[in-house]
């Protein structure tokens, strides 16, 4: 099955992303309005307000900093020769596929606001990418389906 890797008799899933945000509710919100994402959950989870986003096969999990934590920034975009990257340690960004043109998608989601870190262009041949700029400098590969 896509997805499942199979250690012996046990076997992982793709769970979730979690992300600290200064603003959970603020960047939960962003998700359900620039995305089309659901918010399913608030709780308060450790001392922090956490938020479950959901997408179709993709949970997102927005929280507060804890206590005792001081969350550092993350490095913006840098622009390379042809590409770009957050040039550190640790996840550079996730993405969605776009089935559909995504050229189009990109077009409504700049009428609602949404930041473009990277307009689409052909990554290579056949593959159609964009980036958007999510709250807490969270960066978001779209990628069109061929």
């Amino acid at each position: 099955m896509k997805g499942i890797i199979k250690l012996d008799e046990a076997k992982i899933v793709f769970d979730h992303i979690h992300i600290i945000s200064e603003d959970p509710k603020s960047a939960a919100a962003w998700y359900e309005e620039m995305l089309d994402a659901k918010i399913t959950k608030e709780s308060v989870v450790r001392g922090g307000i956490q938020i479950s986003v959901a997408f179709e096969g993709v949970n997102l999990l927005i929280r507060s900093k804890r206590p005792g934590e001081e969350p550092g920034r993350k490095n913006s975009l840098h622009y390379f020769k042809d590409y770009v990257s957050h040039d550190q340690w640790g996840t550079d960004h996730f993405g969605f596929i776009v089935h559909g043109k995504l050229d189009e998608f990109c077009d409504r989601l700049k009428a609602k606001g949404v930041k473009f870190s990277v307009e689409p262009y052909d990554f290579v041949p056949g593959v159609r990418i964009s980036y958007i700029e999510a709250p807490d400098n969270v960066s978001i590969e779209l990628v069109q389906a061929r």
